[in-house]
């Protein structure tokens, strides 16, 4: 008897629910992965998150080639090329990891479609969150949640199953299937934007798992929202199921620091289990009442200087030269960047999702998503608008006081007076021309007022 195994956003061998049932069923598992240009050149085409995904593929077949199996990769839309694979290999069963997002939705019916015709069933499991059926926390009325803290608490109440352990063997292919071989970025049409990235696959985010267990989960809670900190960088492998969130919690110590973490596990599940309920939310705000009636700005210029960190604020710049750098942003710099863009700049928050989702490494539709409506004061947060306009000046004072993180993504403040650091246009003009940062030269001045903007963004949103 054989099976399929569809890997699609969990690229591991280590605790992987559908690959575990295929191998207890069936003699022959045939692991299978789909490169659908639909999306690789859709919505959220991006050359650096695909070029992370080339790499966990090439690690996952790597790993399966070492227990007695390989990766069959096919290209092109996976309702024609799994009909086929399941013709070719007589599969009767496909097995999956489910996913949350109305494309992924879509296309698994797709995929049901087309292989049901041939008499191929296919089987979901659980492996993307850390509690395996993200519906199941419901309000006292039976309603999904759209806030988080009561959602955290029913989260937490939650059945947790046992952690499965990578297979030490797997069956032969046969010498009658062979795949395609993994392609370059640039033969799919994509271009690497990242002078620094990190590195893809399981076995990358299995070390930095081991790193941040042995080094930094105790103290997380405390040096989490420090610039300068080492984080866990976890996200990235989190994205791609090269790292299994219920793993990662099962492994988690007690204190403050791993419960702090263990938070931020659920925040995950949170987001996908709102966009599981609201798959509306994928393009249009939460909140009824923001849905076209905020009068968003469309500077191409004010954008522009956002997306290259040249606002004049060294906080936002910095997160912003950093995402560009490495494809990843520490995430007190994500809120801060967001709040500048939305609140500061007036600009469609969809704007910023799409830069992020294009840059991101770890850009996942449902946690990008749900931030962006979050620091956009449009999503499932109670609070008021005003509670999320972030001073880029006194963020800076509370997470970057020393300029440690400033300094290191802006090189041309590099000699600038600790004092005049977090508003540089201050210094004064002979300062500026010792220091090789002369305003509106080597380094721009603010492009809006912070609290000119603020007090613009509030009335901007009163008149909803």
């Amino acid at each position: 008897m054989s099976a399929i195994v569809w890997f699609r956003r969990d690229l591991r061998v280590h605790e992987h629910p559908a690959l575990h049932a295929a191998l207890e069923s069936h003699d022959r598992v045939i692991p299978a992965f789909c490169l659908d240009d639909r999306l690789l050149h859709g919505r959220h085409r991006s050359g650096p998150r695909t070029q992370f995904l080339l790499e966990c593929l090439t690690d996952l077949d790597a790993s399966l080639r070492s227990r007695g199996s390989a990766l069959i990769l096919r290209h092109g839309p996976p309702e024609r090329e799994l009909a086929r694979l399941a013709e070719e290999t007589g599969a009767e069963e496909l097995h999956f990891t489910a996913d949350v997002s109305p494309y992924a939705r879509r296309r698994g019916e797709r995929v049901a479609k087309a292989l049901g015709a041939g008499g191929t069933t296919l089987h979901g499991h659980p492996g993307l969150s850390a509690i395996d059926d993200i519906d199941s926390p419901r309000t006292q009325t039976g309603k999904p949640y759209t806030v988080f803290s009561p959602f955290h608490r029913s989260w937490e109440r939650q059945s947790r199953r046992e952690v499965l352990g990578a297979p030490l063997a797997l069956p032969p292919l046969g010498e009658d299937l062979a795949g395609e071989p993994i392609p370059s970025l640039e033969a799919l049409g994509l271009h690497q934007e990242l002078s620094e990235p990190a590195p893809g696959g399981e076995r990358h985010g299995r070390e930095a798992l081991e790193r941040f267990l042995e080094d930094g989960q105790a103290q997380y809670s405390s040096s989490r929202d420090e610039m300068h900190a080492s984080t866990s960088r976890l996200s990235p492998y989190l994205h791609f199921g090269c790292l299994s969130s219920r793993e990662i919690e099962s492994r988690l110590g007690t204190g403050e620091g791993p419960a702090a973490f263990r938070r931020q596990l659920c925040w995950r599940d949170f987001y996908h289990h709102v966009l599981l309920n609201f798959p509306a939310n994928a393009t249009c705000e939460f909140q009824a009442r923001y849905r076209g009636t905020i009068s968003w700005s469309r500077s191409e210029s004010h954008y522009a200087a956002w997306c290259d960190g040249r606002t004049g604020y060294p906080l936002v710049d910095a997160g912003m030269r950093q995402l560009r750098r490495e494809g990843w942003m520490h995430n007190r710099a994500r809120l801060l960047a967001g709040s500048f863009l939305t609140k500061d700049l007036g600009i469609d928050w969809r704007w910023g999702e799409r830069f992020f989702m294009r840059m991101l490494i770890d850009g996942d539709m449902a946690n990008n998503n749900g931030n962006w409506q979050w620091i956009a004061s449009v999503g499932t947060d109670p609070q008021p608008a005003y509670r999320r306009i972030f001073n880029p000046t006194s963020q800076m004072a509370a997470h970057d006081p020393d300029g440690i993180y400033v300094r290191r993504y802006l090189p041309e403040l590099e000699r600038v007076p600790a004092e005049y650091l977090r508003e540089p246009w201050r210094m004064p003009p002979a300062l500026q021309l010792e220091t090789g940062c002369v305003i509106g030269t080597d380094y721009p001045a603010p492009i809006v007022d912070h609290a000119e903007a603020r007090r613009e963004a509030l009335e901007r949103y009163r008149l909803q």
